[in-house]
């Protein structure tokens, strides 16, 4: 009965405190520079974010060691709420999803196989035909060893039997400028950071990864569907906490970025993006990430591939 009892007094005492959730401006670490996937959805969140809670939210980039700098920081801060980590698949490994508690699920996309305007392929079925016919001389640019954007290339390889030269870069902003600027082939990336460049033929949407077709850029196939059936990879990004703060302090940060992830005007700037709104609750999130790193982890480890620490 008392241990009943203690447990009651605790809920309502860390209810009570989220209740009060913030008490001072909150901080979303992106462990990537700007102009980014993640970089992009939390400035989208920011504004909506301040008016729900009534303080300031500071974006702050820290990139570095494939998204681990950022994410290693946020491990380390005052478990309070005040400090959060718009993650990716790059951010976590199996060596440090437990310094984190899992608060919302912001977007799970496919990612947008795109390439230099000056590649000879329109397709992928052509994007295949000419790998092999050049085994190691188209490059593909990526945010970082371990990232989705890599890991999503990697899958292609293997499944397509093509010699593809990694170029890893320290963010997916710069990866995308020297896309544009021809210096790198192809790159598997998130539709926000690309699609605007596409709509201006400056660059060249070839297929989405997903397993079907998405309803914000109906007109791209999938990689499954135009020469590589069973292909499928999504990049995703979340927000996350260090692992001591607060159930309650969590729930309540979710459930208020599910709040502002369903407000129209986010909605169709994501959307717009070709970015597809998502949230749920720090349960189901956590259960994302477990299912997402078993199957990155494995193609890691067959690939031989280490993520940075």
């Amino acid at each position: 009965m008392r241990s009943s009892v203690a447990a009651v007094l605790l809920l309502a005492s860390a209810a009570a405190f989220a209740q009060g959730f913030p008490t001072k401006p909150v901080r979303i670490v992106v462990p990537f520079p700007p102009g980014g996937g993640a970089d992009t959805l939390a400035r989208i969140m920011e504004p909506r974010l301040v008016a729900v809670w009534g303080q300031p939210v500071i974006v702050e980039n820290r990139p570095g060691a494939s998204g681990h700098i950022g994410a290693d920081f946020v491990a380390k801060s005052a478990p309070d709420g005040a400090t959060l980590l718009m993650s990716s698949t790059a951010s976590l490994t199996e060596k440090n999803v437990d310094q984190f508690a899992p608060v919302s699920l912001v977007s799970a996309s496919p990612y947008v196989v795109t390439a230099n305007p000056k590649v000879a392929a329109s397709n992928i079925r052509e994007l295949i035909a000419l790998a092999k016919s050049q085994p190691g001389k188209l490059s593909f640019a990526s945010s970082g060893t371990g990232a989705a954007s890599h890991l999503s290339a990697v899958l292609f390889k293997s499944m397509a039997g093509v010699d593809l030269l990694h170029v890893p870069y320290k963010g997916t902003g710069q990866a995308v400028t020297d896309l544009l600027a021809g210096h790198v082939n192809l790159m598997f990336a998130p539709a926000q950071t690309v699609m605007p460049y596409v709509r201006e033929g400056r660059l060249r949407a070839l297929a989405l990864t997903g397993s079907k077709r998405s309803e914000t850029l109906p007109e791209l196939p999938t990689v499954s569907e135009s020469g590589l059936p069973g292909y499928e990879a999504v990049g995703w990004f979340g927000l996350l906490a260090p692992a001591a703060t607060p159930r309650a302090t969590v729930a309540r940060i979710s459930a208020d970025a599910n709040r502002v992830l369903a407000e129209r005007e986010v909605r169709e700037k994501m959307l717009g993006l070709g970015a597809e709104p998502s949230g749920d609750t720090p349960e189901e999130f956590a259960r994302f990430i477990r299912d997402d790193q078993a199957k990155w982890g494995k193609l890691m480890k067959d690939a031989g591939i280490t993520a940075p620490q």
